[in-house]
């Protein structure tokens, strides 16, 4: 990396995009060409894991550096606060211009968290609306997923999600497009996050089509009625899997409607990145591919994420930059809250604060670097905080109230087998369980959830009378000053718009 000026960074964000469904890591008939392409030539996490199974939370943990626990966002209402530095915060302190464009859920009154532009609004509200409410586990909340997903699945002509995404992939190639006529000579920083594959499961007729002929893929496991943990049984319930069953064929049709938006994805990426080096900016940008979470896709029987199973937990973390690492793979545990120390070391300092990640350089490098990742699930299905420790092949996750779980993952990849209380794994249960103990106040952490939550209902019924106010997100604009104005001097702004800038004897 040059030390005069650090290399800029494209941020590539999917929504509930499981890494088991890309080629990159293993699947054999989804179609993403172009994200292979840069594993094949970067350097590919295969370990890497969300550090909470839900959008909001997992975000704030991107951003910030910190686990739920030490930040408060929750869930899918909850607000990160505004005085939590970002790692827009610190690379704008490191002289970067700080671009978002699409999904990150922010919720409250602080849009924008770092970032100097915001270029479209989110797709989700930025209220309390969707706040959990631990205190009547018993009531399903009626704003949140469903089977309709499943059962409607197929291809389309439009969805509210293409929408949304389509604009943010046409603001970034515009955004590309200025930085490289712009005389602004800062580095950037820019996340272009869509929304697909998130359900709906509908996709336009082409990425559907892609699929036509070939055999769709059933989940690998199903486990019988009564072996169904408990936190997995609260999920089906909140997510009324068991109010509406869904049948092979709609599986299958839902599995397939996946993979056609991952293909979506993949040709998203592709345009954005094709604009990155038609204007000479890819060769010094560190590009970076990554999603919030996971997608279960009937494995255990589960749909959407909300789980610490592999496929709801698991991400793709993908980084490519050939000319400063080495094309790789790594084995080793990481998560989603490293990533805030990793691109500050990458504009050259350190996190000016104390975070709950640690820098992924060792690994690119090749040289080191850790085996652990951390997670908190805070909302939705669950009654009190589940807690998950992955390191050295094993995953141990803890519930109060539920019996503890323990996977060996090296020789149970689909976890079938809970070992928590087998006599040869008592030991490294024991120590997990004890580590738990000594990491969270359990009982405090499940008491502050629950006052948060209490609050924001008061606060979210207390806007729904008289006039409300919202706090979603408004893309600015000047058109004043677009295109072609009297103002403006014509030659003049002909020829700065113009990229390559025409050579003149």
């Amino acid at each position: 990396m040059s030390a005069q000026r650090p290399p800029n960074l494209l941020i590539l964000m999917a929504d509930q995009m499981t890494p088991f469904a890309l080629p990159a890591y293993g699947h054999r008939l989804a179609q993403a060409p172009f994200i292979s392409r840069l594993a094949a030539e970067g350097v590919v996490f295969d370990a890497a894991y969300c550090n909470s199974p839900l959008c909001a939370p997992s975000r704030a943990v991107l951003m910030s550096g910190l686990l739920p626990s030490a930040t408060g966002a929750y869930d899918n209402a909850s607000p990160l606060a505004p005085d939590i530095p970002t790692f827009a915060h610190h690379l704008r302190m490191l002289g970067y211009l700080t671009v978002l464009t699409g999904k990150m859920h922010f919720c409250g009154s602080d849009q924008l968290h770092g970032f100097e532009e915001r270029l479209t609004t989110d797709i989700y509200p930025a209220d309390f609306n969707w706040t959990p409410d631990w205190d009547h586990p018993e009531l399903r909340p009626s704003w949140y997923h469903n089977m309709s997903s499943v059962i409607d699945a197929g291809p389309c002509v439009r969805t509210n999600q293409l929408d949304f995404d389509d604009e943010v992939v046409f603001t970034a190639e515009r955004r590309i497009y200025d930085l490289a006529r712009s005389s602004d000579n800062r580095s950037f920083c820019m996340v272009v996050s869509l929304t697909h594959p998130h359900d709906p499961f509908a996709v336009p007729q082409r990425f559907w089509d892609l699929y036509e002929g070939f055999a769709i893929d059933p989940p690998r496991f199903m486990p019988a009625p009564e072996a169904i943990d408990p936190h997995s049984r609260r999920l089906r319930f909140v997510c009324a899997m068991d109010e509406t069953p869904v049948s092979e064929a709609q599986v299958l049709r839902a599995r397939r409607a996946y993979y056609g938006a991952i293909s979506y994805v993949d040709e998203q990426f592709a345009r954005v990145v094709a604009t990155l080096r038609s204007c000479g900016l890819a060769e010094d940008t560190i590009i970076i591919v990554l999603s919030d979470h996971g997608e279960m896709l009937g494995e255990h029987g589960l749909w959407y994420k909300m789980s610490f199973r592999e496929g709801a937990a698991r991400v793709p973390l993908i980084v490519h930059a050939p000319g400063r690492f080495s094309p790789r793979r790594v084995p080793h545990a990481v998560s989603l809250v490293d990533l805030l120390a990793t691109l500050v070391e990458f504009g050259g300092a350190e996190p000016m604060v104390g975070t709950d990640g640690r820098s992924l350089l060792p690994h690119l490098r090749g040289d080191g670097g850790h085996d652990a990742a951390f997670g908190e699930y805070l909302a939705e299905g669950a009654v009190a905080p589940m807690l998950m420790i992955r390191r050295g092949g094993y995953k141990f996750i803890h519930s109060p109230g539920d019996p503890d779980q323990l996977f060996d993952l090296a020789g149970d990849a689909d976890e079938v087998t809970n070992v928590a209380t087998e006599p040869r794994f008592a030991s490294l249960a024991a120590e997990f369980l004890e580590e738990i103990h000594r990491r969270w106040d359990v009982a405090e952490l499940r008491r502050k959830v629950i006052e948060s939550q209490r609050r924001r209902r008061i606060i979210d019924a207390a806007s729904h009378r008289g006039r409300g106010h919202g706090w979603d997100w408004q893309p600015p604009r000047d058109a004043t000053r677009e295109y072609i104005r009297t103002h403006m001097d014509l030659d003049d702004l002909e020829r700065n718009a113009r990229f390559p800038r025409i050579a003149r004897a």
